[in-house]
């Protein structure tokens, strides 16, 4: 059985991963955490109350789920280190400065980070590195990531990684070659450009497609996520995974087995 406390318990992945948590037989839910002065607090969900801080039950866990905002993030990841509990972390937007913190703190706990816990987009990772490097710079590479209107972070931390991911097969810095925005006469596209575009409407849980665009041919993969409970599974199934692990800085390509 894997205690598990679950941060950001009264937002939209949350909520999903308290559900699957339940749902699962090997999983044992021993805590759930909200931000002072949240109207959760006080709450009872699936058996427990909801606090508005780690501390107060980061004892009883196993693992710690973390789906935030990258400052509470790391002052979360601070209460982790301290208690010797594993992490998973899912939040976005974190600047280099902050992921280099998740990294330190990897030194003394385990951590399994990644910006998307989908099963079928940690494939697309793989999948757009290996179509990369066959096709070379005689390609033009776009990405159109499409999420709800509550997103507060731009480009998506998993068209961020589609990005880099497709850098390093084709051998170039993204920090140079990544546009985000064209408009007016911006001139003919160079070709090292990676283009990554957001757009946000609705309730639209995720979309991300990366275009291969060749004179005469393109090539398009695409993943939509139907439920916020296909991240929340792949969440559940990283804190099952890293139970018991030694300290260190863990991928989902590691919970799925993905070299």
């Amino acid at each position: 059985m894997v205690k598990v406390v679950v941060l950001g318990a009264a937002g939209r992945m949350g909520r999903a991963i308290l559900s699957v948590c339940h749902q699962d037989g090997e999983v044992e839910i021993v805590g759930a955490v909200e931000a002072k002065g949240s109207s959760a607090v006080g709450e009872t969900v699936f058996g427990v109350e909801v606090v508005d801080n780690l501390s107060k039950v980061v004892d009883k866990a196993d693992v710690v789920i973390d789906f935030t905002l990258p400052e509470a993030t790391l002052s979360n990841l601070e209460v982790c280190v301290g208690a010797r509990k594993a992490c998973v972390i899912g939040t976005t937007g974190l600047t280099k400065q902050q992921l280099a913190k998740v990294e330190e703190a990897a030194k003394r706990i385990p951590i399994v980070f990644s910006p998307n816990m989908s099963v079928g987009v940690n494939l697309l990772f793989k999948l757009v590195y290996d179509v990369a490097k066959v096709l070379g710079d005689d390609y033009d590479v776009e990405i159109v990531e499409v999420h709800h209107r509550f997103k507060k972070d731009a480009p998506s931390g998993t068209a961020l990684r589609l990005a880099e991911r497709i850098a390093e097969a084709l051998g170039r810095d993204l920090e140079e070659c990544m546009v985000t925005g064209r408009r007016g006469m911006v001139g003919e596209r160079k070709g090292a450009e990676i283009g990554v575009f957001a757009v946000r409407a609705g309730d639209v849980v995720g979309e991300h497609t990366v275009v291969f665009g060749g004179l005469g041919e393109r090539i398009e993969l695409v993943h939509k996520a139907h439920s916020r409970e296909t991240f929340a599974r792949g969440a559940v199934r990283a804190a099952k995974w890293i139970k018991g692990k030694s300290a260190g800085l863990y991928s989902m390509w590691d919970v799925l087995g993905i070299s």
